[in-house]
């Protein structure tokens, strides 16, 4: 792609889905004085349109890192990260942000609510920065009413639970029609029956939206759920198989 921009689409059309997901060999290394901290190293991994992959591993494996440098948040030290056959790694900052804002979605443990906008803006505020067309509000709105909160748009995050709050964090998350979630440790923060309406929420969007779902997690009924676990150490692929209760369970940290 000429002059490193990531390809435009207009938010208000429906999803151009990823491909393909590629981590070729990628690699992020900090300095700590003369000691080389591989945090992630040399991991090789596609992921295709429609995936629910579930990346598992000890704290310290690299899973934050890998879903990080897959959102756009951290360059890597080497290797190619592609997404949607762009390869983002050349990119400048504002093609990055342009692709971070307008194909990908993010849900993280801590919900990061805005506790000064009421449900409805939060879930609306990506629209500002990559343009939502006339249909934003009734989107966030159709969102809203689809995770089950269509009775709480105008309270604040601090008048909701954490379950409704995370569920207003997916809500905001797919609200820019993206063709990839990110989460990291969704259920962290809940009970587990709420963490069992949260993922039934995402196989939702997952199966009938086509949306590709990459979520990090210690939780096993999370990972039970997905298609597809990726198990990681010291900052490599140690295991990436179709999921069974017997592959999940030697996950577990």
């Amino acid at each position: 792609m000429a002059g490193g921009q990531a390809r435009s689409r207009d938010c208000t059309q429906e999803p151009v889905a990823i491909a393909e997901l590629q981590l070729d060999n990628l690699t992020k290394h900090y300095k700590h004085g003369k000691v080389v901290i591989r945090a992630l190293d040399g991991v090789s991994l596609t992921i295709g349109k429609g995936e629910f992959v579930a990346i598992v591993g000890r704290s310290g494996s690299g899973k934050t890192t890998m879903l990080d440098l897959i959102g756009l948040l951290l360059r890597p030290t080497s290797g190619r990260l592609i997404i949607d056959g762009v390869d983002a790694g050349p990119l400048e900052d504002r093609a990055r942000a342009h692709m971070r804002g307008t194909m990908l979605g993010f849900v993280f443990q801590e919900y990061n609510l805005l506790q000064s906008l009421n449900v409805l803006e939060n879930v609306m505020l990506p629209l500002r920065y990559a343009g939502g067309g006339k249909d934003g509000r009734q989107r966030a709105e159709d969102l809203l009413e689809r995770v089950g909160l269509s009775d709480r748009i105008r309270h604040r995050p601090g008048e909701l639970s954490g379950g409704q709050q995370q569920r207003v964090a997916i809500a905001r998350s797919m609200v820019n029609r993206p063709s990839l979630i990110l989460l990291d440790e969704p259920t962290g923060a809940v009970d587990t029956e709420t963490a069992e309406q949260l993922v039934t929420l995402l196989k939702g969007f997952n199966e009938q939206d086509q949306v590709t779902i990459v979520v990090v997690t210690h939780d096993l009924a999370v990972a039970n759920q997905a298609k597809r676990l990726v198990l990681l150490k010291d900052g490599k692929v140690v295991a990436d198989e179709p999921v069974a209760s017997v592959a999940v369970a030697k996950s577990s940290p």
